[in-house]
Order: structure tokens, then C-alpha cells, then sequence
């Protein structure tokens, strides 16, 4: 996919394949001050199991993208459809995961927390929540923090917690915000590891945000590179040949570099 793809008539849909389709899309916002154009004619695709990453720099749209696939930011012009429905409210179809480590309700336990939306949304049977709220505290290894408090968590556990309550509501797609870019280095590292080995065990459809090239290539699966505000498509890639185990290697560095030119050199249009 290029910067100035063709539109699509959103009645012909492409792929159903595609769990979310997202087409032409322009998003505007208003601030005091003005009206301000996040993106501009932005399309793709994310398909089934996908780690589906937004990767661009600050002020370029991404997660303005993120809000309007949660269906709490309107399009301007374009579409966007999950399961060939468009997109008009939020719904638990989609769980989302914050920077903020205050993401979680503080007069919750943790187990509160992992099981509250599946309560409020009668998702599951009472005896069937609290099972998968058991099963989901080890799996985010949190067994032993059950009946801790948010505030007597690390920034770490708080984010394991926020991504087992999402994984929980087994959403169709879970959207992350940049969900690690408040933690130090080696806990980034650790959550982003933490996050592969979930999505393991789930093969949920993940919309992923960041502005860090190296951690687009190593969580995702393919890679949406968006130009500087406001955000239009300047490359799809596909990353999954690279991980953990390729960090440092001439192919990792390749395609970091590669990234970074698509980033911030005008111009730069790579294929799909």
C-alpha cells in the first residue's frame, strides 16, 4: 500500500478475511483554537490474528486511528467497518489498553478489575468469570496479586492487569495506545515479550500504536508507516520474519533504517 491509494466504494468491501476495514479515512478534531486534520486518506486492512502496528511520528494520527476504530472518534470522510459493519459506537467487540497507568479502577482488586467488564457486559456466566479471571491472573502472572490494589502495583503489573482484563472479554480486536511507553526500558522489554507470549496462547487481532521503530518491528506482525501530520500511508510492511531473536542483525538493522527513511525523509514511498 502507497501514500494516494485509490478510493474504494465502502459497499464493496474488500476481503472478508479482513476483520476491520478501514478506507479513505480523514479524522478531524476541534480544539479551542482551531479545527486540526489528523489524517488524510488513510486505508488498510487488518486481518484475522494480525499484530497489526500504526507506526509514525507524534502529531501524525495514530491514535486518533485507534479512537475511531474503538468507535469514540467519528470519521470526517472515509469509512471504517468491523465484520463489514461500520463503525458507529464503542462496543466490547473492541477493548483497548492504555499508556496510563491509571487505566484501572482503584477501588478494585486486580481480580475486580480482570473480571468488571465482563460483569457489566454479562459476558460470561457468573461461575465461567470467575474462572477465566483466575485463569487470566496467571496467565498475565499476577496469581499472587489477585487481591492487591492498583496503587500497590508497579507500573509493569498495572499494565498486565489492564491487558488481561482486555484479553479476558476474548474481543474481536484489542486496541493498545502506546501501552509501554511509560515504562523503563527493561520492563518495556519485558512486556512487550510478555505480550507476544499472549498473544500465543489467544491469536487475538491486535491494533497496535507507537512511534518506536524498534518496538513496531518486534510486536507486530505487519507495520502501517504513516508521514508526519497530518497522517496519510507512506508503506505497509510485513515484519513477522524479525524478533527478539533478530535484534542486532543486519536484516533488523535494514529494515529499521529502512523505516526511519519512510518516516522522516519526504518522499520516501516504499511498496507493500
Amino acid at each position: 500500500m502507497e501514500a494516494g491509494v485509490e478510493a474504494t466504494d465502502p459497499a464493496r468491501m474488500l476481503p472478508s478475511s479482513a476483520v476491520l476495514q478501514v478506507r479513505d479515512l480523514t479524522l478531524q478534531y476541534r480544539t479551542r483554537r482551531q479545527m486540526v486534520t489528523a489524517t488524510f486518506g488513510v486505508s488498510f486492512d487488518v486481518h484475522e490474528g494480525d499484530r497489526f502496528v500504526l507506526l509514525g511520528p507524534s502529531g501524525c494520527g495514530k491514535s486518533s486511528l485507534l479512537k475511531a476504530v474503538g468507535g469514540f472518534l467519528p470519521p470526517h470522510d472515509g469509512s471504517i467497518a468491523l465484520g463489514g459493519a461500520p463503525v458507529r459506537r464503542p462496543g466490547p467487540d473492541r477493548m483497548m489498553v492504555f499508556q496510563e497507568f491509571d487505566q484501572l479502577l482503584p477501588w478494585q482488586t486486580v481480580r475486580g478489575n480482570i473480571a468488571y467488564p465482563m460483569r457489566l457486559n454479562h459476558r460470561f456466566p457468573a461461575a465461567e468469570i470467575r474462572a477465566r479471571t483466575t485463569a487470566w491472573l496467571e496467565r498475565a502472572g499476577l496469581e499472587q496479586f489477585g487481591d492487591a490494589y492498583p496503587h500497590q502495583l508497579s507500573g509493569g503489573m498495572k499494565q498486565r492487569a489492564a491487558i488481561a482484563r482486555a484479553m479476558a472479554m476474548e474481543p474481536v480486536m484489542l486496541l493498545m495506545d502506546e501501552p509501554f511507553a511509560a515504562l523503563d526500558a527493561l520492563t518495556r522489554r519485558s512486556m512487550q515479550e510478555a505480550l507476544l507470549r499472549l498473544w500465543q496462547q489467544t491469536q487475538v487481532t491486535t491494533l497496535f500504536v507507537t512511534h518506536s521503530i524498534e518496538e513496531a518491528i518486534l510486536v507486530g506482525s505487519r507495520v502501517l508507516v504513516l508521514s508526519p501530520h497530518p497522517g496519510r500511508v507512506r508503506a505497509e510492511l510485513g515484519v513477522e520474519h524479525l524478533g527478539f531473536a533478530h535484534l542486532g542483525t543486519p536484516a533488523f538493522r535494514a529494515l529499521h533504517d529502512r523505516i526511519h527513511a519512510l518516516l522522516f525523509e519526504p518522499g520516501e514511498i516504499a511498496d507493500a
